[in-house]
C-alpha cells in the first residue's frame, strides 16, 4: 500500500472512530459535517499531488458498498478485483458516505461518468437511491445543486475526451465497468456492452433491454426538491437543467446542427458569462462549454418510456408558477448575468419555437406564457473574447475547429497574432473552404491602400503551403473556385511589385524544374508536376496556363507532358471531379484557349511548334477515364470550345491547313452525346466555308492573277475530303433526328453551294441526304443510265457535248460508293466495236484531264475505275509493239490487266506532257503527277508480286535442345512449307518470264515518262525504277532458270539505252550500276 492510500485508510478509520459508539455503516446525512470532513480533507491532500484519485476513490467506496449487497465472494474478489487493496482497508460504510463524499468534493462529472458505466436497470436504481438521499432530512441547497449538476452531467454523457485519450480516468472507468459486468452478470442484460468499448450510453444497447424511465424519475424528484430552492442563479439551473431536458427528449428527433457562426456567438457568450464567474478561458473550459451546448441540442440517450410531453410539460409549469410566486425568477437590477441565467436564456430561445410547432395544449400554452414573461439579462461577448475563443479553438484541435477555421480565415482583422495563429495551424485549414476564405482575405490585403508588403508575402506563403498539402481533389475545388472569382488569381488587380516578383520567380522555377525531369516522368515526378503546376495556377491562373502552353509549343517534346498534368487540374477549366458537367463561361476552357492564342501570336510556326501544338490540343480534347463513382467522362477542353477559337476565326482567312487538321482531330473524337458538340459551332455555316475551300482545290494547280499558286497542299484537299465528309455525317444524323429544327438552314446550305462546282454537293450529301435530287451535268446523264427519281441535268458551261466521260470520271473521284453507281449505270454497249473505241478514246482524254488534280486516295478510286473497265474489257487498250520481241514466246493473259494499264497510264502521260498540254502545269504539279503515277507503279507491281510470290527464306531453328514431341511437330511443319514453297516454286518458275517481261515493259514505261515530263528528275519515279530493278533481280536470283546469258546482256543493253536518256546525272548513274549488278548476277 502507497502512502496515498495510507492516508486515505487512516482518514476513514478516523471518521469511523468519531462516529463511535455508532459506525459510518450506519451514518446518517446529518453526521456527516461531524466525521466527514477528515475524510474530505484526506482526499483533497490526495487529489493535491495526483487529481484522478478522486475517481478512484469514489470508484473504491463504491464498489466496496456494491460487493457487500452482491455478497462478493472474499476468495474471488482479492483475485479479480484490482482495487481489493485499498478497498478492503476501508470500514464498513454506506451509500450516505458515498454521496457526502461525492458532494463534499465536487465529483458530480466523476459520480455521473461511474453511473453511465451500470446497465439500464442498475443505473435506475442507483439513480433512485441518489435521488432519496438528496431528498432526505435535511436537504440543503447544496443537496440540490448537486441533484441538477448530476442530472445535467447524464444528459452530457461521457468524456469522449477523457475517455478516448486513455490516462488514469480512462483505466479507472474500464476497470469500474469490468467490476460491474462481473457483479451483474447473472442479472443484467445480455445485450450490455463490454467495458473495454466503454459504450454503455448507446441508446440503442439500453432499449433492447429494460428501459426505465430516468427523466420521470429526475423531474419528478425535482418537483419534490422545488421548496428547497431559495436562490435566483439556483432556480434557473433547474429551469434550464429541465427544459433542456424535455427538449432533447421529446421535441427533437436528431441532433441540431447549428451554423458555425451562431455557434460561436453561443460559445463566447458562454465563456464571458463562466469568466464572469472567476473561470479563467482554457481548452479544458472551451471543451466543457461545448459538452453543455452539444447536450442542449442532441437528442436525449435516455428515451422516456413511461412520462409524455404533456405529464412532463405540466411538472415543469408547476414549478415554473411556484418559483414565480416565490419571486425567484426575477434577476436584481444591475447584477451580472450568471452563467445559469445564460444557459436559460438560451434553453427558452429553444424550448418556445419548438412548443409553439407542436401546438401543445392548455400546459404547453402556460409554460409558453411563463418563459415569455420572464425578462432575461442578455449576455453579450467581446470581439476580443470571440477571436480568442476561435484561437484556442483552433490551436487545441477542439471540437468543430475546422468549422472555426473557415470563420477565422475571413477574419477582417489581419494582425501579427492573427497571422501567427494561422502559420501554427496550418493543418487545421486544410479545406477548401478555409483555403478561399484566406484567398479573398489577401486580396482584401494586396488591394488596401496601405498593405504591409511583407505580411502579404508571408500570407500569400502560407496561404499556398496550406493549398499544396491538399488532396487533389480539394485543389480542383479550390481552382474552380479561384477562377469563378477571377482568371488572375490573386493578381486580380494591382498589387505592389516586390509581391509579383516572388511570384514570377517561383512561377518560372517550377516550370523549369518540371521540363528538365520531364523526360524522365515517373509517377513520382508527374505527381510533383502537377502540384507544382497547381500551386501557381492557384496564384494565378492565367499566368500558369501561359507557362503551360509556352511550354507545350516551344519546348520539343513538352506537349505531352503538359496535357498529362492538366488532365490531372479539371478546376483550371472551372469543373471539379465530382461535376464535370458544371463549367464556367468564363472557365478555364476558354482561359486556355485564350492563353494558347497569345501564345502563338502572330508567330510563323515551324512544323515541329505546329505539329506540337495539334498534338497538345488532341490530347486536352480526349476523355479523360472518369474517376472511382462518376459516370461520365470530363474532357479538359471541350471540342466546341478549340473550334469556336482556333477553326472558326482562321479557315478562310489564316492558316487553314492547321484549322483543317484541328478541325480533323475534333471530329475524330467518339462523341455519343446528343446534340452532337459540333452543333454548337455554326454549323451549317463551317459547311459552307468548307465548301468553298474544297471549290477552290478542284483547280488546283491553276494559277492566281498575281502568279501564285494556291497555297493549300493536296495532303490538306485530301483532309480537307474527310473533314466535310465526316462533318457532313454528323450534322446529318441530328438533320434526320429533328428535320423540322433545321430546315431552313439546310435550304440556305444548298442554296449557298449552288455557286459552287457541282461536285461539292455531292460531298455535302450526308448532310441533306434523300432531300433534293442530285444535280449533274447534263452530258453526264448521256453516258450513265441515272434514274430520274434521285437525278437531275444542269446545262453547265463547262460541260457541252461530249463531255460526259469527263463528269463520268470527275464521280468517280469523289467517293466509293459513287464509284460503284458509275461502273454499273455506265450506257455502254460491249457488242459494239466502234462504241468501245469511241468510250476508250474519250476515256483516255478524260483521265488526262482529271489527274493532275487528283488527291492520292482519289487517284486509289481512278485506279480501281480503270482497272475494273479493263478487267470487264469495256476500256480497250491494245498493246503496243515497241519493246515486244519475245512476245510470241510468252503467255501473257494472266498479266493482261497490269500491262493494259500500264500502257494506259503511259498514252495518258504522253497525252499530258504533249506540247498541247505542257503548260497546264507548274513545277510542283509536274511533281505531283509524278508521285501519282509513282503510286499507280507500286500498285501495278502488288499485283505482279501477288501473282507470283518469291519463295520465303526462312531462317533454319536448332532442335538439338527442343523436347522430342515438338521437334517431331516442327518437322511436320517444316515438311508442310517446303511443299508449299516448291509448289511456290514451280508455279513462279512457270511464270517467271512473263514476270520479267512485265517488268521490263514497266520499267521501260516508267523511263518514257520520266524524260517526257518538264524537269525530267522526278524522285518519286526514281525510286520507282531502282524498286522495279530490285524485284527483276530477286526474281532472276530466285528463278535462275528464266532467262539464258544471251538474254540477260540484251536486258542489260536495252535497260542501259533506255537509261540513257535521262537529264539527271546522279539518277541515270545510280540505275546504271543497277543495272549492271542486275545483269552480273543473273549471269
Amino acid at each position: 500500500m502507497n502512502r496515498d492510500s495510507a492516508v486515505l485508510q487512516g482518514a476513514f478509520l478516523l471518521a469511523d472512530k468519531l462516529c463511535r459508539p455508532s459506525c459510518l455503516s450506519s451514518v446518517q446525512k446529518d453526521d456527516w459535517s461531524r466525521v466527514g470532513h477528515v475524510v474530505v480533507e484526506a482526499v483533497r491532500e490526495v487529489c493535491g499531488q495526483d487529481a484522478s484519485w478522486t475517481e478512484r476513490i469514489v470508484c473504491v467506496v463504491w464498489l466496496k458498498l456494491l460487493c457487500r449487497e452482491a455478497g462478493e465472494d472474499i476468495e474471488e474478489l482479492w483475485r479479480k478485483n484490482p482495487f481489493y487493496s485499498l478497498q478492503n482497508s476501508l470500514p464498513e460504510l454506506n451509500r450516505v458516505v458515498l454521496l457526502e463524499l461525492v458532494k463534499s468534493t465536487e465529483a458530480a462529472g466523476v459520480f455521473a461518468r461511474l453511473l453511465l458505466c451500470f446497465p439500464p436497470a442498475q443505473l435506475h436504481a442507483e439513480l433512485q437511491r441518489f435521488a432519496e438521499h438528496v431528498k432526505s432530512s435535511p436537504t440543503k441547497e447544496e443537496d440540490v445543486r448537486l441533484f441538477l449538476q448530476v442530472w445535467w452531467e447524464l444528459w452530457k454523457g461521457r468524456d469522449e475526451q477523457k475517455a478516448g485519450g486513455g490516462g488514469e480516468a480512462a483505466s479507472t472507468e474500464v476497470m469500474f465497468s469490468n467490476q460491474l459486468s462481473h457483479l451483474f452478470s447473472e442479472s443484467s442484460s445480455p445485450n450490455y456492452q463490454s467495458a473495454k468499448r466503454l459504450k454503455l450510453e448507446n441508446t440503442e444497447s439500453q432499449q433492447s433491454g429494460p428501459n426505465p424511465d430516468i427523466l420521470h424519475l429526475l423531474l419528478h424528484a425535482l418537483a419534490e426538491l422545488k421548496a428547497h430552492i431559495s436562490s435566483t442563479d439556483l432556480c434557473f439551473q433547474a429551469l434550464s437543467v429541465s427544459l433542456n431536458a424535455i427538449y432533447t427528449s421529446f421535441l427533437i428527433d436528431s441532433q441540431v446542427e447549428l451554423p458555425p457562426e451562431r455557434k460561436l456567438q453561443m460559445l463566447s457568450q458562454m465563456i464571458s458569462s463562466r469568466e464572469m464567474d472567476s473561470e479563467q478561458l482554457s481548452p479544458d473550459l472551451i471543451r466543457d462549454t461545448q459538452r453543455d451546448l452539444r447536450a442542449s441540442h442532441t437528442p436525449s440517450q435516455f428515451r422516456p418510456s413511461s412520462i409524455t410531453l404533456r405529464e412532463a410539460l405540466k411538472v415543469e409549469t408547476e414549478l415554473a408558477e411556484f418559483w414565480q410566486s416565490s419571486n425567484l425568477l426575477k434577476v436584481q437590477n444591475g447584477a451580472d448575468p450568471s452563467y445559469n441565467t445564460l444557459q436559460l436564456e438560451q434553453s427558452i430561445q429553444r424550448v418556445l419555437p419548438a412548443l409553439h410547432e407542436r401546438d401543445e395544449d392548455s400546459e404547453g400554452s402556460s409554460l409558453q406564457g411563463l418563459l415569455k414573461s420572464m425578462d432575461l439579462p442578455s449576455t453579450e461577448s467581446s470581439p476580443e473574447v470571440r477571436a480568442a475563443v476561435m484561437t484556442a479553438v483552433i490551436a487545441n484541435r477542439l471540437e468543430d475547429h475546422e468549422r472555426f477555421a473557415v470563420l477565422f480565415a475571413s477574419e477582417s482583422v489581419c494582425d501579427e497574432h492573427w497571422l501567427d495563429c494561422l502559420e501554427k495551424n496550418q493543418a487545421a485549414f486544410k479545406q477548401h473552404n478555409a483555403l478561399i476564405r484566406l484567398s479573398s482575405t489577401l486580396k482584401r490585403k494586396l488591394h488596401g491602400q496601405s498593405s504591409d508588403v511583407s505580411q502579404c508575402r508571408k500570407l500569400m506563403k502560407i496561404i499556398a503551403d496550406i493549398f499544396s498539402a491538399l488532396s487533389l481533389e480539394d485543389k480542383n475545388k479550390c481552382l474552380a473556385a479561384t477562377l469563378r472569382s477571377s482568371s488572375r488569381g490573386f493578381f486580380q488587380h494591382p498589387v505592389p511589385s516586390a509581391v509579383t516578383e516572388g511570384f514570377e520567380k517561383e512561377l518560372n522555377m517550377a516550370f523549369n524544374c518540371i521540363i528538365q525531369g520531364g523526360g524522365r516522368a515517373s509517377a513520382a515526378n508527374l505527381n510533383t508536376a502537377v502540384s507544382l503546376v497547381a500551386r501557381v495556377s492557384f496564384q494565378n491562373p492565367e499566368a500558369a496556363l501561359k507557362s503551360c502552353c509556352q511550354s507545350a509549343v516551344f519546348n520539343k517534346g513538352a506537349f505531352s507532358l503538359m496535357a498529362t498534368i492538366l488532365e490531372q487540374l479539371p478546376g483550371l477549366t472551372g469543373q471539379t471531379s465530382g461535376d464535370p458537367a458544371a463549367q464556367d463561361v468564363q472557365g478555364g476552357g476558354a482561359l486556355l484557349c485564350r492563353c494558347l492564342q497569345e501564345t502563338i501570336g502572330n508567330k510563323p510556326l515551324s512544323n515541329t511548334e505546329k505539329e506540337q501544338f495539334l498534338k497538345f490540343l488532341g490530347l486536352l480534347m480526349m476523355p479523360v477515364q472518369p474517376a472511382e463513382g462518376e459516370e461520365k467522362q470530363q474532357r479538359f477542353l471541350p471540342p466546341q470550345e478549340v473550334i469556336n477559337t482556333f477553326v472558326l476565326p482562321h479557315i478562310s482567312a489564316g492558316d487553314a491547313d492547321l484549322s483543317l487538321q484541328l478541325l480533323h482531330a475534333a471530329l475524330a473524337l467518339d462523341e455519343a452525346s446528343s446534340p452532337h458538340w459540333a452543333m454548337l459551332c455554326s454549323p451549317f455555316p463551317l459547311l459552307y466555308i468548307l465548301a468553298q475551300l474544297l471549290h477552290q482545290t478542284l483547280r488546283f494547280w491553276e494559277q492566281t492573277p498575281g502568279g501564285a499558286v494556291h497555297a493549300f497542299s493536296m495532303d490538306a484537299k485530301e483532309l480537307l475530303a474527310s473533314v466535310i465528309t465526316r462533318l457532313g455525317e454528323v450534322v446529318g444524323a441530328e438533320v434526320s433526328a429533328a428535320p423540322s429544327r433545321y430546315s431552313r438552314a439546310l435550304f440556305w446550305l444548298y442554296d449557298k453551294t449552288e455557286e459552287l462546282d457541282w461536285t461539292v454537293r455531292f460531298y455535302l450529301k450526308p448532310v441533306w441526304g434523300e432531300h433534293f435530287k442530285n444535280e449533274v451535268p447534263s452530258s453526264l446523264l448521256a453516258v450513265c443510265d441515272l434514274p430520274e427519281q434521285e437525278w437531275s441535268g444542269s446545262d453547265l458551261p463547262p460541260y457541252g457535248p461530249g463531255t460526259g466521260l469527263l463528269a463520268w470520271m470527275e464521280c468517280c473521284c469523289i467517293s466509293d460508293s459513287l464509284l460503284t453507281t458509275m461502273l454499273s449505270r455506265l450506257a455502254l454497249d460491249q457488242s459494239s466495236p466502234e462504241q468501245v473505241g469511241m468510250f476508250s478514246k474519250g476515256l483516255l482524254v478524260a483521265l488526262t484531264q482529271v489527274l493532275p488534280w487528283c488527291s492520292p486516295c482519289q487517284w486509289s478510286r481512278v485506279l480501281r475505275t480503270l482497272r475494273d473497265l479493263v478487267a470487264s474489257a469495256r476500256l480497250h487498250v491494245p498493246f503496243s509493239l515497241e519493246y515486244v520481241d519475245h512476245l510470241p514466246l510468252l503467255d501473257l493473259r494472266g498479266f493482261s490487266c497490269d500491262l493494259r494499264l500500264s500502257v494506259l497510264l503511259l498514252r495518258a502521260l504522253q497525252l499530258l506532257c504533249g506540247s498541247s498540254c505542257s503548260d497546264w502545269l507548274p513545277a510542283e504539279g509536274w511533281a505531283h503527277v509524278g508521285r501519282l503515277y509513282a503510286q499507280a507503279v507500286r500498285e501495278i507491281m502488288s499485283s505482279v508480286r501477288d501473282k507470283q510470290p518469291l519463295p520465303s527464306s526462312r531462317p533454319s531453328k536448332d532442335a538439338n535442345h527442343t523436347p522430342a514431341r515438338a521437334r517431331k511437330v516442327r518437322e511436320g511443319e517444316e515438311h508442310s512449307r517446303m511443299e508449299e514453297e516448291g509448289e511456290v516454286k514451280e508455279v513462279g518458275a512457270a511464270h517467271s518470264q512473263e514476270v520479267l517481261f512485265v517488268l521490263s515493259q514497266l520499267y521501260c514505261h516508267v523511263q518514257h515518262i520520266q524524260v517526257m515530263m518538264p524537269g525530267g528528275q522526278c524522285e518519286a519515279l526514281f525510286l520507282s525504277s531502282l524498286d522495279i530493278l530490285s524485284h527483276y533481280e530477286a526474281v532472276m536470283a530466285a528463278f535462275p532458270d528464266s532467262c539464258t546469258s544471251v538474254e540477260s546482256d540484251n536486258t542489260r543493253h536495252f535497260f542501259s539505252t533506255i537509261t540513257d536518256n535521262l537529264q539527271s546525272r546522279e539518277m541515270k548513274a545510280v540505275l546504271q550500276q543497277k543495272i549492271a549488278q542486275l545483269v552480273s548476277s543473273a549471269a
